[in-house]
């Protein structure tokens, strides 16, 4: 796996923000045309999970710092890791969800970010202590020429 390129991001911990960390990502995944189009719509949904929870625990904190959001473009594969500044959390005690079917799953409004990142990213890290927490992400793309 050669490195193409690192795309840090330094954004407020405000809402308004989310749209900026998702197009920042999303267009350097796709600034590889070979790369799937529906693997960067993923990439996409899941960082603006990660940021949005990492927005909620910086206010939840009282923090003013900003939201780091760094990419590691790789040929096969972008790694996404967002940090912020909150309190932390155990991601254990993060229950999973009921099947899309069953009608316990329209009791959930919250807490969907980190199971529906679970599911869109190849792999999800969570390092979480008392001064924040890193989500890492990565997505693993087939290229054009790959029978994978």
């Amino acid at each position: 796996m050669s490195q193409r390129g690192v795309v840090e991001l330094l954004i407020p911990a405000r809402p308004e923000y989310l749209q900026l960390a998702r197009a920042v990502v999303g267009e350097a995944a796709a600034a590889d045309p070979s790369f799937d189009p529906e693997r960067v719509a993923d990439l996409r949904l899941a960082v603006s999970e990660a940021a949005a929870n990492a927005i909620e625990a910086q206010v939840r904190s009282g923090m003013d710092e900003r939201i780091r959001v760094r990419c590691d473009l790789a040929d096969d594969q972008i790694e996404v890791e967002v940090t912020d500044r909150g309190s932390g959390f155990d991601p254990d005690e993060v229950a999973e969800l009921p099947a899309v079917e069953s009608p316990e799953r329209l009791e959930h409004e919250s807490g969907l970010g980190l199971p529906l990142m679970r599911r869109l990213a190849d792999e999800t890290s969570i390092q979480t202590s008392p001064d924040g927490t890193a989500v890492r992400l990565v997505v693993r793309f087939v290229t054009a020429g790959d029978d994978t």
